[in-house]
């Protein structure tokens, strides 16, 4: 029987072959062989001859690699404490995970220039990386200089996507100079990510917590309360309509938020938003325990409760959060990280992060996927697809097709895990999941055709990885509520000087 084989090459020759997989490919799933040339994906479905080198995936699904679109490597926070990981390390880990590329941040704090920051995160990360990356803007300062001359320089250049943040002192812009940044992401076509939380709330609620000896991981979760993030995001997505540009809400964690962002949606608001791991998995119940074991699962916005999590599942499921990252942010738990004052460490002082870069897919899988929360389409969207068309990676990656790098991952749902820190790879030195059995791991990850990860072991160099400029955003002109197709170039752009509208 003549073979079903979609190809890009008229010769029969492969660098790689991964034989007799699911394969899960525009909304399908196909039995068959993939072929890999020259880092792309160049076959799929039928029956390969034979490759230089081949993957036996019988019974196994073949997905897209991951993409994890939000995590902090080599980075140091507002409060000036250093993440545990570097490139290395993340991207190993990151990889052992089923992930294939990572969005990262480039930090920009009060006194530094956003080109002096690019040049040292591009250096770091080119010596390291395993596996690809790109980079997100953290803006801290967003004065004359950079907005006219550094920000446009940055977005052209293929960092499309800024962050900032509604909380954190050293970190948050006001309303105003919200304002300004968004207006600019309209101008140059990028998207602005926003930690949505009330910088005054959680001061306010904090500093009598603190006054009162309530010093304690759990007063972390007072402290924020949801309260503090539904009415920033509901801020933040105003402040967005009013210049009429695309949001993207960050590790949203309340149901109230879900609601806030669905009901945004349905009026036909360009916002997008994620969640992540520790709002599913983790409670507020966590940060209450012995001592100060509960600083290990101190995140912001904080996990809340069992009501949250299910409000979280039902957005992902609809599409009202449209991506699932890791806000891999890990600090060590002792004085370097999360007890910077070791014993005495208040709730106010600890580093906020968890770490998760490996377990996002395989929670997800497990939990989600296996247990039948969703089929391995939405699966495949929310950890790799979305996340390539939301941030200009599309159609380079994200899927598997015809032409794009060949960023797979081979799943075993029969394998169970017990996780423990002591599997992982990123040097947090803890896992918040700890003791939780999962079932479904990816054991063989490939990236633009390099087996990295097999039987168990790494197989790609330090600072293999390559560097990824972006396009523009692919963002969703219809409602994922509604259907109906979003308002587009109406208000302020005589105002605000923008020229005529982009499409």
């Amino acid at each position: 029987m003549k073979n079903t084989i979609a190809s890009l090459i008229g010769e029969e020759h492969f660098d790689l072959t991964i034989r007799g997989g699911r394969i899960v490919t525009d909304g399908r799933v196909i039995e068959g062989d993939l072929g890999v040339r020259d880092g792309r994906i160049a076959a799929i479905g039928g029956s390969l001859p034979p490759a230089l080198r081949d993957v036996d995936a019988t019974g196994r699904w073949v997905l897209p690699g991951g993409i994890d679109s939000h995590c902090h490597v080599e980075q140091r926070s507002g409060m000036g404490m250093m993440c545990a990981d570097d490139f290395y390390s993340a991207t190993v880990s990151a990889a052992f995970g089923g992930t294939t590329t990572i969005l990262p941040f480039a930090a920009q704090h009060r006194a530094m220039s956003v080109p002096v920051v690019l040049a040292d995160y591009s250096q770091r990360a080119a010596e390291k990386a395993v596996i690809d990356y790109g980079f997100h803007l953290i803006l801290a300062n967003p004065d004359a200089i950079t907005l006219a001359q550094d920000l446009p320089a940055a977005i052209r250049g293929g960092i499309t996507s800024l962050k900032v943040y509604m909380t954190y002192d050293r970190m948050k812009l006001e309303d105003y100079e919200l304002l300004d940044v968004l207006a600019l992401a309209r101008a140059e076509g990028a998207l602005v990510m926003v930690h949505a939380e009330n910088n005054d709330m959680i001061r306010w609620i904090a500093q009598r917590l603190i006054d009162r000896g309530h010093k304690a991981p759990k007063f972390h979760g007072v402290a924020h309360d949801p309260l503090a993030e539904t009415e920033a995001a509901y801020r933040a997505i105003a402040l967005a309509r009013l210049v009429d540009v695309p949001l993207l809400l960050v590790h949203v964690a309340g149901g109230d938020t879900v609601n806030v962002i669905r009901q945004a949606q349905a009026l036909g608001a360009n916002v997008l938003a994620e969640s992540c791991p520790q709002y599913l998995f983790l409670t507020a119940d966590d940060m209450d325990r012995p001592g100060l074991e509960g600083a290990m699962f101190c995140c912001s916005p904080p996990a809340r409760d069992a009501n949250a999590q299910e409000a979280i599942w039902r957005g992902l499921i609809d599409g009202t959060l449209a991506t699932y990252s890791s806000d891999h942010a890990p600090y060590r738990f002792d004085e370097t990280g999360k007890l910077p004052k070791g014993d005495a460490t208040t709730f106010k002082e600890m580093a906020n992060g968890v770490p998760g870069i490996e377990l996002r897919m395989p929670l997800l899988f497990s939990e989600g996927f296996l247990k039948g929360r969703i089929d391995i389409h939405q699966f495949v969207a929310l950890t790799a697809t979305n996340h390539a068309k939301l941030y200009g990676l599309a159609p380079r990656k994200g899927a598997i097709a015809l032409g794009a790098d060949a960023d797979i991952a081979v799943w075993n749902e029969e394998r169970e895990t017990t996780i423990s820190a002591a599997m992982l790879h990123d040097n947090a030195g803890y896992t918040p999941y700890e003791g939780r059995t999962i079932r479904g791991w990816p054991e063989v990850v490939v990236s633009r055709g390099r087996l990295v990860i097999a039987d168990g072991m790494l197989h790609a160099e330090r600072g293999s990885g390559a560097y990824l400029r972006r396009g523009v955003p692919d963002l969703p002109r219809r409602s994922p509520v509604t259907g109906a197709e979003r308002p587009h170039g109406r208000v302020l752009k005589a105002l605000i000087g923008l020229g005529e509208d982009k499409e």
